[in-house]
């Protein structure tokens, strides 16, 4: 900065930096100053319609009234106009009619959507695709059956199957040699699997007993698929499933949804599950 302004005659403050980078002091375009007293009383004039001014118990409710609660409600209001017609043909229906109506069946699937999303697809996957421990419900193998009427019951009453440790009943040889007839589909194969009592649960060719939520033993889809299936088939044989008596054993627990949802919602939501992936 300068005392000498050594620009005679421009309009500036006389604030000089290396001789020649200077503050001038021009009004504003007209086009800014414009937009700038238009926003001013657009800020008034939005200060009487809508809701703004805070006082003692309440707030100003502006010329028009509105509040974002009042439009959600209008909205929601507007939805289940919609929906109103189809929730009338559901409520006397089963899930099983309800799969027999492609629209009903599509209106349904639609609905059921935001339901799956906040009650299942944190175990399930937001395709049932399953995860880490929890099962796959977009295929068609199913642990106590894949009718429509059994999913219902299985989201309304959970379901939690169990299998004893074997850990202190077999030899590490005869584990390793059901495991690795379990890996190859083939369980009946191992000596183990008739003298030690497997096929009690399993079933005499080892594809399970749905009634008991017995795992099929031959279609090498595994309840706990791990990147070592050889490895995680003996750990469920050392260790078992919800075996108290092991500390290690596998959890495999379903919740039951009967207490935190509706009947009608159970009903919705066996028909979304059953169209990912159902069947006996």
């Amino acid at each position: 900065m300068t005392d000498k302004n050594p620009f005679p005659g421009e309009n500036n403050t006389g604030h000089i930096w290396d001789d020649d980078l200077r503050e001038l002091d021009n009004p504003p375009p007209n086009w800014w100053m414009i937009g700038f007293w238009l926003s001013i009383a657009w800020w008034v004039a939005y200060a009487f319609i809508y809701p703004m001014w805070p006082l003692l118990t309440t707030h100003t409710k502006g010329l028009t009234g509105w509040t974002a609660i009042n439009e959600f409600k209008e909205s929601m209001a507007e939805v289940e106009a919609i929906r109103a017609p189809f929730e009338e043909k559901l409520k006397g229906m089963t899930a099983k009619q309800i799969l027999a109506d492609e629209d009903l069946t599509a209106y349904t699937v639609a609905y059921s959507k935001v339901l799956f999303g906040d009650n299942c697809a944190a175990c399930h996957g937001a395709g049932g695709q399953g995860g880490p421990g929890f099962p796959v419900i977009a295929d068609d193998d199913w642990l106590f059956g894949g009718s429509v009427e059994t999913i219902e019951q299985s989201i309304a009453m959970g379901r939690k199957g169990m299998m004893p440790a074997h850990g202190k009943m077999l030899s590490a040889t005869e584990i390793d040699s059901l495991a690795t007839a379990i890996v190859a589909g083939d369980p009946t194969s191992s000596p183990a699997f008739a003298a030690k009592g497997c096929l009690g649960c399993h079933g005499v060719d080892g594809k399970g007993i749905k009634p008991l939520g017995s795992a099929d033993l031959t279609d090498a889809i595994l309840r706990f698929d791990e990147a070592d299936a050889l490895a995680s088939v003996k750990y469920t044989i050392t260790h078992g499933v919800n075996d108290a008596s092991d500390p290690a054993t596998r959890e495999a627990v379903m919740p039951v949804f009967g207490e935190r949802l509706s009947s009608a919602d159970i009903k919705k939501l066996a028909v979304y599950v059953y169209r990912l992936g159902g069947g006996q």
